[in-house]
């Protein structure tokens, strides 16, 4: 047998489970919500896995990650139905028998209980855990976690549901993590320190150019860029014990702010909605949203923040032409002269939201997200973005996007709301 080595010495790995994470039917998001809470605990993850709904397939993954890692987070596969083979898995590779826990099922049934349903057959599954295994319970939802030392690894496993994963982690595996740490004074210094800044409106390879040189030869800061459809990110990331001298990172932080300008719209957890709902608080403002192209998504961003019913009025999803009409105002000659994507209809959806609204500004958009409706004009991905502040403060952009229709969308709604960003911080406070 292995001999058990202390895991503060090693590294740490997830996996991601769930066939519906290779066909690309969802993203997995766990992962990196795992990486920084383990970061901020000073254990590194240096790798990830993402595997299907088959039992020997997660059990081989599950197995190849024992070998290289002390710690192991496993997220999926513990739902009631046949594809949910996670706790099989890891039953068959480290002999622990699955036994159903009192306290598994008691949590199970406290939560069904308060959503008015008593556990089916399938979902008493959920409380069968490896023989031996600590319950992570789920304070969220049904499915409880588990933990277990196995070989001188420790595996967690925990539901796929991001808020699920979330809670269990700050909740319960954090805490088990921490404890099961043999660490010395000077090691418990050595959580990561990560600044992140999040940028927009400028490609990779430009945000690459303006910090080329940023991070001196041999400083121990490591600097990363991420791309995606809501724009790129910049992390400087140091690990506690490192020889940096006093306020060398936050000086490297100030020049990524400096370098990058007017591109860093947030920084650390902040979204762009977020940022957007502060300006419009603080200015008193109230906005109101016409979408076409984007089918409510900005408006879904806006309004998944806690009291933006303190500043958005209202959102419309005008997708036809009848309803751009109808609903905004926007004249059918307008539309038969310049068609529905154009700049011209941008603005009067704009000015005919903030007119029936009665708000302090008003956003619209109008695309062409794909596969289909383009011409040899008007290609996929272009869209137009308008916004109207009143007394002929009017703005409109034209934005050339690629990629599928989600990610058009996606990019759509960034761009927009980074142009109501921008006006917003030209307004200042007033």
């Amino acid at each position: 047998m292995r001999r058990s080595v202390s895991i503060h010495s090693r590294t740490a790995e997830t996996i991601a489970i769930g066939s519906e994470l290779l066909a690309g039917g969802r993203t997995d998001t766990n992962s990196l919500f795992i990486t920084e809470a383990l970061g901020a605990i000073g254990i590194e993850v240096r790798f990830k896995s993402i595997v299907g709904d088959d039992q020997s397939d997660i059990a081989q993954v599950v197995k190849t990650a024992c070998r290289r890692a002390r710690i192991v987070i496993l997220t999926g596969g513990l739902g009631p139905t046949v594809d949910d083979c996670t706790r099989e898995a890891v039953a068959a590779i480290t002999g622990f028998r699955l036994a159903r826990r009192k306290e598994a099922l008691e949590g199970m049934k406290i939560r069904l209980a308060q959503w008015g349903r008593i556990p089916n057959t399938r979902q008493l599954r959920q409380a069968l855990i490896p023989s031996g295994a600590t319950v992570l319970p789920n304070p969220v939802g049904s499915a409880p976690g588990f933990a277990l030392l196995w070989r001188g690894t420790h595996i967690l496993a925990l539901p796929g549901v991001p808020s699920e994963m979330r809670a269990i982690v700050q909740q319960a595996v954090l805490p088990y993590v921490i404890a099961h740490l043999e660490r010395t004074p000077s090691q418990c210094r050595q959580s990561l320190t990560r600044i992140v800044f999040h940028t927009w409106g400028v490609p990779e390879a430009d945000v690459d150019a303006r910090l080329k040189g940023l991070v001196p030869t041999r400083m121990p800061v490591a600097l990363g860029l991420l791309a995606s459809p809501t724009g790129v990110l910049v992390s400087l990331t140091t690990r506690g014990g490192s020889r940096l001298k006093e306020g060398a990172l936050s000086s490297l932080a100030e020049a990524v702010r400096g370098r990058l300008g007017e591109w860093v719209y947030a920084e650390g957890d902040d979204t762009m909605e977020q940022v957007v709902g502060r300006l419009l608080r603080q200015q008193r403002r109230t906005v109101a949203v016409a979408e076409s192209c984007t089918g409510g998504l900005i408006g879904q961003r806006l309004t998944q923040v806690p009291g933006s019913s303190a500043y958005v009025d209202r959102v419309a999803v005008c997708y036809s032409n009848r309803a751009k009409i109808e609903m905004l105002g926007v004249a059918e000659t307008l539309l038969n002269e310049h068609g529905a994507v154009s700049r011209d209809v941008a603005a009067a959806m704009a000015k005919g939201m903030r007119e029936r609204a009665g708000v302090s500004v008003a956003l619209s958009v109008t695309g062409i997200a794909g596969p289909g409706g383009a011409t040899e004009t008007k290609p996929i991905g272009l869209v137009y973005i308008g916004l109207d502040g009143g007394s002929d403060d009017v703005m409109t952009k034209e934005c050339r996007f690629h990629g599928d229709r989600s990610v058009i969308q996606q990019r759509a709604a960034q761009a927009a709301l980074d142009m109501l960003r921008r006006w917003l911080a030209s307004k200042g406070t007033t």
